[in-house]
């Protein structure tokens, strides 16, 4: 709902900036959209007035005007415009004035146009005549009269030539696009949001004048209605005699452009202000397009065919509802009206209809149809069937002050079941209790009666009975939100309910969040992606085409190609993360993602696929490399209970580059080894598909798998009263040989006194020889209930050589 805020304070009194206006109105429940200025950035434009206009010796779309701008001689300015007249008002640009633009035909420029002086084939123009686009609207809202020319103001405008455009029109204005939900069909008016804001603010609400004069004659005598449909729950009929079609004055025409909608004519514009202000769609006939003057609701003949407003041939549908005379059809109801009843220049008398259509009618007509309009979308979302008297009262009232008809008296007025609001019981207790408060009961009937409902009862016990145009209320819990929004959203205490019993933390979620928190502490951020994929992706990572990773879950009703199924692994969204950054030149970034992964079930054709939780770790940056992401690795398991690792050395999987790529291992409870994941650096021709020419770093690993095995359980140990001694290894073995299965070698040695083995250095040379390397690694012994003697270390260590020698046919070094 787009709400111009001088428009609102026709209703009621707020003086305060529209930025505490919008953020209240926030507070109070009305979500908004936007907020823009309207009118600003015109400089030096002035009112004028063309006196004279003459065509242009040297061409002949061109002519030239003689403007007064209240000087005592007349501008001379040149246009091509084709609607203009003499004696029309119309905005002039003099040499200087500076406008929004975009000028007719080309881009908008930053800060807007400044126009200057100059000729036009061999004349001089001193300025330009604009229309309402060059002023900064919308082609959208340009009066239907001056929407392909200039402005031509209607009025008499003298008293103002030569005065400030902008001010002597009051263009500058605020307004706000309201996001009305589903529920809020009565927010879709001005009255709506008025009420909303007099609520807000505790102001006084101002609804418009509807008494109007009437002549003698009835409408009844004009006009006859008959409804045949259920679908229509509510039709009112008034007549208005001796219409003048011409412009609407400019406070008319500046309150639709306002709300985004064009001015037509004085008619037309009417009811769509109407339309705006009370949320009541309606439509004029001209009487004498009604055969019989008569007006019939009923569905229509399947296949039949209408021609609409819009000039747009329709085929119907037997279950659309229409407007018909005695003769043919004449709209469609709630959505357009027919082209062969439409307004003319020379119409003299009119029918109004203000009729209440059962919403889901209209929404399924609208959309086979594809005739989406302001009237459709109000009717679609509910409108209160009482609205229908108010809003044409509203009409004839401003016809009169309009002068252009005369109202007869009465009305047609078919309401079969007049709707009422119910009266629903609040307890007091109850809403405080919901929203963790203690408001008092006078306080929320303070609300309710800023709100324009009717409360009765006593104690704890609310008896309350909305206005008709508020249909969402209609339950106790409904007045709970209203009370927590007029109360204030962010006034509420911040208070968990008691559920009365204890909840158990699933392990699973507890490490998902230990892992969060212990990643982010090392400078990752959290990153969360799609969790669709398709084969062009894993093309993309260079995965096999008869891997695993291709054993998709397809979508059957998928939105596109790139959505046609679920991911199996996490690595290619963690790669168009970092591949985006990386081309944003964003110079390093860590990132995880922990996200679910869907597999087949094969076993069972139709059972649901297994999902579990990954784990995907990216980086890139000059500090990163192999070994930096290798300790985030290493110090995240340790953290989740898993200390024994082995890294494997991989190099068929394309993802990665060969040699720089591990798999990373641990014991099962078995004592058999298992793979929790893959690590290592990006082949280089996968980072070029993502756009990235440096060193990509990434892992990724099976959540589920590290939750099964984590054991986060401390066993503490006084601290050793007996002294440990150390003895060192040092050995030649195979290049190839991995170091990690060495060190896994000793410690699983069955030895009481072996308390820690490391690793401390790796020497290469032609004193080893080639394809050879010494290792030297530290033993650490000792006793927890004695010292330990040489003997005893000598038999351990002697031990741990000879197994060296015989499994991995190592070299010891000697001194």
């Amino acid at each position: 709902m787009i709400v111009s805020v001088n428009w609102l304070k026709d209703y009621v009194d707020i003086d305060v900036p529209v930025k505490e206006f919008c953020d209240r109105m926030i507070m109070s429940g009305s979500n908004l959209e936007t907020c823009t200025e309207i009118g600003t950035g015109i400089e030096g434009v002035k009112v004028g007035r063309i006196e004279k206009i003459e065509p242009h010796p040297d061409a002949d779309k061109l002519v030239i005007c003689r403007v007064n701008i209240g000087q005592p001689e007349l501008l001379q300015l040149v246009t091509g415009a084709d609607n203009i007249y003499e004696g029309a008002y119309v905005p002039v640009c003099v040499d200087g004035s500076r406008i929004p633009g975009p000028l007719h035909g080309q881009p908008k420029v930053e800060g807007g146009v400044e126009i200057h002086s100059g000729q036009l084939r061999g004349v001089d123009s001193y300025g330009m005549l604009c229309g309402p686009q060059e002023l900064g609207f919308d082609d959208k809202v340009a009066p239907y009269i001056s929407k392909d020319g200039i402005w031509l103001l209607p009025g008499d405008w003298s008293d103002k030539l030569g005065a400030d455009f902008a001010e002597a029109l009051e263009l500058e204005d605020s307004v706000v696009d309201f996001e009305i939900t589903p529920n809020r069909p009565d927010c879709l008016s001005m009255l709506g949001m008025a009420r909303e804001a007099a609520a807000t603010f505790g102001t006084t609400m101002k609804y418009p004048d509807t008494e109007c004069a009437r002549t003698d004659e009835e409408s009844g005598d004009y006009i006859k209605v008959t409804v045949k449909s259920d679908l229509c729950r509510r039709f009112t009929a008034r007549v208005i005699k001796d219409v003048k079609i011409e412009q609407s004055p400019w406070w008319l025409q500046k309150r639709l452009m306002a709300a985004g909608m064009r001015p037509i004519n004085n008619m037309v514009d009417i009811t769509n202000f109407v339309m705006m202000e009370y949320g009541q769609p309606m439509h004029a006939y001209d009487i004498r397009s009604l055969a019989g003057g008569e007006i019939i609701v009923d569905t229509a003949e399947a296949g039949s065919k209408f021609t609409t407003l819009d000039g747009e041939e329709r085929t119907l549908e037997e279950d659309m509802l229409m407007i018909n005379d005695a003769e043919k059809p004449v709209g469609v109801a709630g959505v357009m009206g027919g082209l062969n009843s439409e307004i003319e220049k020379d119409t003299n008398t009119v029918v109004l209809e203000c009729a209440n259509f059962v919403g889901s009618s209209v929404r399924l007509t609208a959309k086979k149809l594809g005739m989406r309009t302001e009237a459709s979308s109000r009717y679609e979302k509910g409108i209160d069937p009482n609205l229908c008297e108010a809003a044409a009262d509203r009409v004839c009232k401003l016809v009169e002050m309009l002068g252009c008809g005369k109202v007869l008296n009465g009305s047609v007025d078919v309401y079969p079941e007049v709707v009422k609001a119910p009266t629903v019981k609040a307890r007091v207790s109850r809403i405080n209790a919901v929203l963790g408060t203690d408001i008092t009961r006078e306080q929320m009937e303070s609300y309710f009666h800023a709100l324009e409902m009717k409360v009765e009862g006593e104690g704890d016990d609310m008896y309350i009975t909305p206005p008709t145009v508020r249909q969402d209320l209609l339950e106790e819990v409904d007045y709970v939100e209203e009370v927590a929004r007029m109360f204030g959203y962010d006034n509420l205490p911040m208070t968990l309910p008691d559920t009365g019993s204890q909840t158990e933390t699933p392990l699973s979620w507890e490490l998902r969040q230990l892992t969060r928190n212990t990643l982010c502490g090392m400078g990752a951020n959290e990153i969360q992606t799609y969790s669709y994929s398709n084969d062009k992706v894993l093309d993309k990572t260079g995965i096999d085409e008869d891997s695993w990773e291709r054993n998709f879950v397809r979508i059957i009703n998928p939105m596109g190609e790139d959505t046609s199924a679920l991911r199996t692994i996490l690595t290619p969204g963690m790669l168009e993360v970092l591949g985006r950054n990386y081309n944003r030149k964003v110079e390093a970034v860590r990132a995880y993602e922990i996200g679910n992964t869907f597999m087949k079930n094969l076993m069972e054709e139709h059972a649901l696929p297994d999902e579990s939780y990954n784990l995907s770790l990216g980086c890139y940056g000059k500090e990163e490399d192999f070994f930096s992401l290798k300790g985030m690795i290493v110090a995240l398991l340790d953290k989740l209970g898993i200390h024994r690792l082995k890294f494997e050395a991989e190099s068929e999987y394309r993802v990665y580059h060969p040699g720089r790529c591990a798999r990373i291992q641990t014991l099962d409870r078995n004592g058999q080894l298992v793979e929790l994941g893959i690590m290592g650096e990006i082949h280089p021709d996968v980072a070029e598909n993502y756009g990235m020419d440096c060193r990509v770093y990434a892992a990724e690993l099976f959540f589920d798998l590290i939750v099964e095995l984590s054991d986060r359980e401390v066993i503490y140990k006084p601290l050793p009263k007996f002294p440990a001694t150390s003895r060192d290894i040092a050995m030649i073995v195979e290049e190839r040989l991995p170091v990690g299965d060495v060190l896994m070698a000793i410690r699983h040695m069955e030895a009481d006194i072996l308390e820690k083995v490391e690793l401390f250095d790796v020497f290469r040379g032609v004193q080893i020889g080639e394809g050879r390397k010494s290792v030297a690694i530290s033993v650490t012994y000792r006793a927890e209930d004695r010292t330990l003697t040489d003997d005893e270390v000598d038999e351990v260590h002697g031990d741990i050589l000879q197994m060296l020698r015989q499994r991995f046919g190592a070299v010891l070094r000697e001194r």
